[in-house]
């Protein structure tokens, strides 16, 4: 008679990929409050019992203060703590490609030409496992994918 295995919990790197179609959610803001919606939304995530780990949040014009804080320290250490995967990472959309996919993806559209805007939305969209949600103007948005959001 074979062995039964049991199951077993898969290791960090064995995580499914994400999804091809992530929920999006749109909160509309301005280029000046696109930065304040993507906290509040972060807070309600893990108000809900989002676990920090599972937030990326991607600014498309000035860095979070996080990052800019962090990245003082070094690339070193601030990626350091991305690959860590324990805590809401931020990063700007020059340095968005080098994220790894996480659950959920808030995206500050908080400036930034819309060159910018038109290649993180769809990174963002390919990166966020369940949930997308994108901070800013909706024309804006709209215009730069081409659909309405």
């Amino acid at each position: 008679m074979p062995a039964q295995r049991t199951p077993r919990e898969p290791a960090k790197s064995e995580q499914p990929a994400p999804s091809v179609n992530p929920q999006i959610q749109l909160i509309p803001a301005s280029v000046e409050g696109a930065l304040d919606a993507a906290e509040e939304a972060v807070d309600l995530l893990l108000d809900s019992g989002r676990v920090p780990g599972d937030v990326l949040v991607i600014t498309t014009g000035e860095p979070h203060p996080w990052a800019a804080h962090e990245m003082s320290f070094g690339e070193t250490a601030y990626w350091a703590q991305h690959d860590a995967g324990d805590d809401v990472f931020y990063a700007d959309a020059s340095v968005a490609s080098r994220a790894a996919a996480r659950p959920v993806v808030v995206v500050a559209v908080n400036g930034g030409a819309d060159e910018s805007v038109a290649t993180v939305l769809p990174l963002a969209m390919g990166r966020a496992g369940a949930l997308l949600i994108v901070c800013g103007d909706p024309k804006q948005i709209d215009s730069v994918l081409g659909v309405g959001v």
